[in-house]
């Protein structure tokens, strides 16, 4: 196996989501057909995710694929255009091919009114053939975009999850990462979330926040646990190039930053300890005996993932695969452009592709950073080796620094571990993956 970097002083190197990161990929000159991508591969509980760009503002902290609004007729465009990827990646599949997950994200799926989530439910089930009332589906909302109609809507078309980005209760920190909302508007929006129904509701909190103190945040902490979250998940602040926050440019000092951070994590992750919640990750917490009624942050990151829309990605075994990425607003608007007057939507454009090494850290990535660990069986059952075996610099010099333990049955992150996630997780890519993202020219 490959030398492992020396690790990091910093615990916040970057999230960990999915590997590979996508600005490890890079334009596909072949442009492989999807039908020649999906044949042979395992199609029986596939998962789904459909991709919204558009949001009613792009908050300081943004880095995501998405673009402010959408001039007249853009909405519409876009699901056409959907409807098409749909019907393409439909005809690559097998007739028997089964779905058994399904999220929206974005940008902001409930950007969109409620006669267009009417048409996006109606590709993700006419297009592609997921029974979403009888699969978890996961929404992310906005507090400004949770009006009742919409919401009634993803109810009745079998939403299980509903994950709200608040961010901070407190309106003066809300300000501060540039995302303006107020306390009322986020808890009206609580109420009719709540009203609809939902088996599961999550709230998105950050710490780090500029002007944020213990005290402020354990208040937004109650005001969230309030309204009795099946989910919680805590992020902590970055601050990305492009972004609103990076232009702006008043940030403290970083090791100072980072000692508050980790400060407000371990505040965070022992009042929902005590509040009764179960930590699943870093960043998730789940009340205990809570329903699983949605997809959890790596659920959908496995193979067998089928992405549409222009931000949304596609995993096979052997590939990884999406459109351009960009976070400048004129190269996402360009991006959504081209997408929308796109006809062909039968090859892969941009991707990554896979081999067995990038397969085992991949497994041991998505792993890892859960606070299960990893079952040393399933991994030996797949790979007929041992972690220990393919990665022994990286797992003793996690375990020299306190944050990693081993048993019979599995290897997992101790508390400390948890706490370094965002260290652990960039510190597992590979020398081919670092050396493309750093080869990536950030547009």
């Amino acid at each position: 196996m490959t030398i492992a970097p020396a690790l990091p002083e910093s615990p916040y190197q970057s999230y960990v989501y999915a590997y590979p990161h996508k600005t490890a990929y890079r334009p596909l000159d072949d442009r492989p057909s999807l039908a020649g991508l999906w044949s042979g591969e395992p199609q029986h509980a596939l998962s789904l995710y459909l991709h919204i760009p558009f949001c009613e503002v792009r908050c300081g902290f943004c880095n995501l694929f998405t673009r402010i609004g959408s001039p007249d007729g853009l909405a519409t465009a876009y699901l056409d255009a959907l409807e098409r990827q749909a019907a393409a990646v439909r005809s690559a599949l097998d007739e028997g091919a089964r779905f058994a997950l399904a999220a929206f994200g974005g940008g902001t799926p409930t950007y969109l009114t409620a006669g267009e989530l009417e048409r996006l439910c109606d590709i993700a089930e006419r297009g592609t053939g997921a029974d979403l009332k009888a699969i978890p589906l996961s929404v992310e909302a906005s507090p400004a975009t949770s009006t009742a109609d919409r919401l009634e809507v993803l109810a009745a078309r079998g939403t299980t999850r509903l994950s709200l980005g608040v961010q901070s209760f407190d309106d003066t920190e809300a300000r501060s990462a540039v995302r303006p909302q107020k306390r009322a508007e986020v808890e009206a929006a609580l109420g009719r979330i709540r009203a609809a129904g939902f088996p599961v509701l999550n709230i998105d909190l950050i710490y780090g926040i500029d002007g944020q103190t213990e005290a402020s945040w354990l208040r937004s902490l109650d005001a969230a646990l309030a309204w009795r979250p099946e989910e919680l998940y805590l992020y902590p602040l970055y601050v990305r190039p492009l972004t609103g926050l990076a232009r702006r440019g008043d940030q403290e000092s970083p090791a100072a930053w980072d000692e508050r951070r980790l400060a407000l994590y371990r505040a965070g992750r022992d009042h929902l300890l005590a509040e009764g919640y179960e930590q699943v990750s870093m960043r998730m917490f789940r009340r205990a005996a809570s329903p699983q009624a949605g997809a959890s942050e790596y659920a959908c990151q496995t193979d067998g993932m089928v992405g549409l829309g222009c931000g949304a990605r596609s995993y096979t075994s052997g590939l990884h695969y999406s459109f351009d990425y960009a976070v400048n607003a004129t190269e996402v608007r360009n991006i959504i452009d081209e997408y929308v007057a796109t006809d062909d939507f039968h090859h892969a454009r941009h991707g990554h592709r896979m081999n067995p090494e990038e397969a085992r850290r991949r497994h041991l990535v998505q792993s890892l950073l859960q606070a299960e660990g990893l079952p040393l069986a399933d991994y030996r059952a797949r790979f007929g080796a041992s972690p220990g075996h393919d990665f022994p610099t990286e797992l003793a010099r996690f375990a020299e620094r306190g944050w990693l333990e081993e048993d019979a049955l599995r290897l997992r992150l101790t508390p400390k571990g948890l706490a370094h996630s965002d260290a652990i997780g960039p510190a597992l890519f590979s020398p081919e993956v670092r050396a493309l993202m750093k080869g990536y020219e950030a547009k």
